[in-house]
C-alpha cells in the first residue's frame, strides 16, 4: 500500500470514528448497578450532604422571603396579589433543584470519573459507557429531587404553601433535575479540572437565577433580556412550578416542558458524545 492510499484510509478511519460519537445511546439495564453504588456509597453521609444541600436555599428564603417580603409585602402574579414569601419561595425550590443536581453532575460525577477511575473500573465489567452516564444523570436528579424534597417539607412547616397541587410539583421537579443534570455533564466531559467549573456556575447558572423570575417579576426586564430569558430552562421551571404554589395550574404548560425537555434530550445526547469522545469514542 503506497503512503497516499494509507493516508486516504487514516482520514476515513478518523472520520468514523468522529461520527461514531454520536451514535444512538447504547442503554440496558445495567445501568442500575452503577445508581446503586453510588446510593450506597452516599447513604453513609446522607445527613451532612442533606444539611449542606438545604441550608444555603433556606438562608436565602429566610433572609429575603421575611426581610425583603417585610417590605415589598404582596407581589401579582399574572394580575394575583401573592406575600413575597409564596413568590420567592416557588422560584427557589427550582434553583435549588437546578444547583443540587449541578454539583452531583459536576463536582462529584468529575471526581468518579476523573480523580478516583471508578468509571475505569466499572467498565472492567459488562457495563459500557453510555450507562454509566445515564447512571450518573439519574443520580444527579434523585439528588435534587431528594434536596428538593426536604426543603419542602420545610415550607409546608412554615405554611408558606399548603396547595394540594404540590404533590404535581414534585415529579416537575424531578424533571427539572434531570434538565440540569444533563446540561451539566456535558461540562463534567469537558473539564480537565475542578477549576473549570467555576466558569459554569459563573457565566451560566449565576445569571440565569436573576434573569429566570425568581427573585421579582420578569416584566421588569428590558424586552430583550426578557426574550433571551424565556429561553432559559430555569425561567421554564418557574413557569411550571409557581402556579402550582399558587394552587392554580399553568396556563401555558405545553410550551416549557417543551423547552425543558427539550435541553433535557439534547444536553443529554451531547454530554454522552463528548464523553465517549474523551473515553476514546
Amino acid at each position: 500500500m503506497n503512503n497516499e492510499a494509507a493516508h486516504a484510509l487514516s482520514v476515513r478511519a478518523r472520520g468514523q470514528n468522529s461520527l461514531s460519537i454520536w451514535r444512538a445511546p447504547e442503554i440496558s439495564g445495567r445501568w442500575w448497578p452503577v445508581f446503586l453504588r453510588n446510593w450506597l456509597v452516599w447513604k453513609k453521609l446522607a445527613i451532612p450532604s442533606l444539611v449542606g444541600n438545604i441550608a444555603e436555599p433556606l438562608m436565602w428564603l429566610v433572609a429575603f422571603g421575611y426581610g425583603m417580603g417585610a417590605l415589598v409585602g404582596q407581589i401579582s402574579v399574572d394580575g394575583v396579589q401573592v406575600p413575597y414569601i409564596l413568590f420567592l419561595a416557588s422560584g427557589s425550590i427550582c434553583m435549588s433543584a437546578m444547583n443540587a443536581a449541578s454539583f452531583e453532575a459536576l463536582y462529584s460525577a468529575f471526581s468518579r470519573m476523573h480523580v478516583q477511575k471508578t468509571w475505569d473500573g466499572i467498565m472492567n465489567a459488562p457495563v459500557n459507557l453510555d450507562n454509566i452516564v445515564l447512571a450518573e444523570m439519574l443520580w444527579a436528579a434523585f439528588k435534587s429531587l431528594f434536596t428538593v424534597t426536604a426543603i419542602l417539607g420545610v415550607m409546608l412547616a412554615l405554611g408558606i404553601s399548603h396547595s394540594p397541587k404540590l404533590l404535581v410539583a414534585w415529579p416537575v421537579l424531578l424533571g427539572v433535575g434531570i434538565t440540569f443534570s444533563c446540561v451539566a455533564l456535558i461540562f463534567n466531559a469537558l473539564a480537565k479540572g475542578y477549576d473549570f467549573f467555576t466558569y459554569y456556575f459563573t457565566l451560566f447558572l449565576t445569571p440565569m437565577m436573576f434573569l429566570s423570575g425568581i427573585f421579582f417579576p420578569l416584566e421588569q426586564l428590558p424586552e430583550v433580556v426578557r426574550v433571551i430569558s424565556n429561553g432559559l430552562p430555569l425561567t421554564n421551571a418557574v413557569a411550571l412550578v409557581r402556579p402550582l404554589f399558587m394552587d392554580q395550574w399553568p396556563g401555558d404548560w405545553l410550551r416549557p416542558l417543551a423547552v425543558l425537555a427539550a435541553y433535557a434530550v439534547g444536553g443529554f445526547w451531547l454530554a454522552l458524545a463528548l464523553t465517549r469522545k474523551r473515553f476514546g469514542g
